[in-house]
């Protein structure tokens, strides 16, 4: 059922051939910069989150494997949770000055935001 739905074809044009696929084109992700490539800002974040302080890093280009592992990496070294989605990764709690440290130990250019 996933490879007939519907919605992703509403700008195609009915094809009376029996035979007719329909082929998506697919995104391919961009590959990972090496570590001394990427700037990472870190930064705090206070809005939209219930009054509660999260880190956030951003500035990450490359595939999401590569940004979850590198959020797996500082959830651990922080021992606190979080997310990494959308380029960006999240950690609760301010730790602005251990992010900033550890990534920079690990090949980064990080500079932390405010």
């Amino acid at each position: 059922m996933a490879d007939n739905d519907w919605k992703k074809r509403l700008g195609v044009v009915y094809s009376t051939d029996p035979d007719f696929k329909y082929e998506e084109e697919k995104a391919e992700e961009p590959e990972t910069p090496e570590p001394s490539a990427q700037k990472l800002i870190v930064s705090i974040d206070r809005r939209n989150r219930g009054g509660k302080q999260v880190t956030l890093v951003t500035g990450f280009r490359g595939k999401e494997d590569d940004l979850a592992e590198l959020g797996r990496t500082l959830k651990v070294k922080c021992g606190v949770g979080g997310s990494a989605k959308n380029g960006e990764i999240t950690i609760q709690g301010d730790f602005r000055d251990k992010v900033t440290e550890l990534l920079i130990k690990m090949g980064y250019k990080a500079k932390r935001g405010n």
